[in-house]
């Protein structure tokens, strides 16, 4: 018995995320090794890894450095309980990470996952009202299409529509919506740089409305994946922020996708010129090599409300037994030493561009180009049925979805949506290997386009 019949046979004991397991199991695609942007399955096909997992391993896969630091730190202690101490380790890397976040951002709770993270911050904001005298600030606004985590708290933040969500409701109080700041499609048929405007007037006439008295928080993806790498003007960014200070709002940034080099700085906060109050990071922070994520907030929000004497009993009442895990934690040591060393932000940036002018030329070239988005090592391109009047293909055509089948066959992964394709690869991409990358792609589309129905 060959060892994919083995494999396809024992998967079914597994729920992976949002797979449909009878359709998964019957033709599995299980990785047995990966080094650098290729991965390679159990039966020695090689793969390119177009998406950095999932907009996770930002330096590429089976770096030595990490795995050496990540054996080192088993030899010496693997579990430090944080009820009770922290380990060396673990005080160096968050010394480290505040040395990276925009000036400010000083303050660090480790954590295993995006969810965690942005869970964590959605609970400080309430409690820090709480304790500073604001204790009817309790709801949090979100943008429509945002995705903040599928724990129910950042679920309830999360602003999708669908299977992804509904399932799972009725969801807690105190979340309201409002539309992104897209400009194509736009929720108000917007175009250029005007979108941005609406986008902080409609945050201040919800706050208004909602009452400024009653609101703690809101959270944004500086770029939105699930709304398909929306990629906000500059001046939205400024015009939110004023807002929220204005009122007293916290500001909260979503980078779990786009932090640790992804958007051209360490992080999307530095890349808009715009500091939230809060930032949350996970994903790329330890490269996939470990479990791996932080809520990072301006110290003067620690010290104003949550630093004190153990009977004032201030503390921020939240905590997870593998926060701040020393192995974690060693390997977002090394990944910040391997993307300095090897000054991988701006390679990434160049081989972004180059992607980006490609697909600009290439898709358009087949007739189907929407538009091409992103920023830095993020870019996505949208399809249209028809580019002279932009008209979107079908939603049960999901052309994208379709073209996905395809690109597995030929060896790539990607993140694919019907109406768009996300490419993120490693920030160890070269320019060759990109090509090789969008040679499959463009010939993956066109094979759609041609034969598809």
């Amino acid at each position: 018995m060959s060892p994919t019949l083995i494999a396809g046979n024992d998967v079914r004991h597994l729920l992976l995320d949002l797979q449909q397991m009878k359709v998964f199991s019957a033709n599995p695609l299980i990785i047995r090794e990966a080094r650098g942007v290729y991965l390679t399955d159990v039966d020695g096909k090689r793969y390119i890894d177009g998406v950095s997992g999932i907009y996770v391993v930002n330096i590429g896969h089976g770096n030595e450095h990490v795995i050496e630091a990540i054996r080192k730190q088993q030899e010496r202690v693997s579990f430090v309980a944080p009820l009770h101490a922290v380990s060396d380790t673990t005080v160096r890397f968050a010394k480290k990470l505040t040395e990276i976040t925009p000036a400010g951002l000083d303050t660090v709770k480790l954590v295993s996952g995006g969810s965690e993270a942005t869970e964590s911050a959605l609970k400080f904001a309430r409690q820090y009202h709480r304790q500073s005298g604001s204790p009817a600030k309790y709801k949090v606004i979100a943008n429509y299409l945002g995705y903040h985590g599928g724990t129910m708290g950042a679920m309830s933040a999360s602003g999708l529509g669908g299977p992804r969500k509904a399932v799972f409701g009725p969801f807690l109080t105190g979340f309201v919506h409002i539309p992104p700041p897209s400009c194509f499609p736009g929720p108000f048929d917007l175009a250029g740089s005007s979108c941005a405007h609406p986008g902080a007037a409609m945050l201040e006439y919800t706050i208004r409305h909602e009452g400024p008295e009653s609101v703690a928080a809101f959270i944004l993806e500086p770029i939105s994946n699930t709304g398909g790498i929306v990629v906000p003007p500059p001046e939205y960014f400024q015009g939110v922020r004023e807002v929220c200070s204005r009122y007293g709002v916290l500001l909260v940034y979503d980078e779990i996708i786009t932090g640790m080099g992804r958007t051209g700085n360490w992080f999307a906060a530095q890349t808009f010129g715009v500091t939230p109050d809060i930032l949350c990071v996970g994903k790329g922070l330890a490269s996939g090599y470990a479990p791996l994520a932080a809520m990072i907030v301006r110290d003067e929000l620690h010290y104003s409300a949550f630093w004190g004497e153990e009977s004032q009993n201030i503390s921020f009442a939240h905590g997870h037994t593998f926060g701040g895990n020393p192995i974690a934690t060693a390997a977002g040591l090394a990944v910040i030493e391997v993307i300095e060393k090897e000054d991988l932000i701006p390679k990434g940036v160049s081989v972004g561009r180059h992607i980006r002018k490609r697909l600009r030329e290439e898709i358009g070239a087949l007739g189907i180009l929407g538009e091409v988005r992103g920023r830095g090592a993020l870019s996505c391109v949208e399809f249209v049925e028809n580019m002279d009047t932009g008209k979107p293909f079908a939603d049960e055509r999901r052309f994208g979805k379709q073209v996905e089948k395809r690109l597995i066959q030929h060896g790539l992964i990607l993140r694919c949506d019907p109406h768009w394709i996300g490419l993120a690869p490693p920030l160890t991409m070269t320019v060759e290997q990109a090509d090789e990358m969008l040679e499959v792609f463009v010939k993956a589309v066109a094979e759609e386009l041609r034969e598809g129905k």
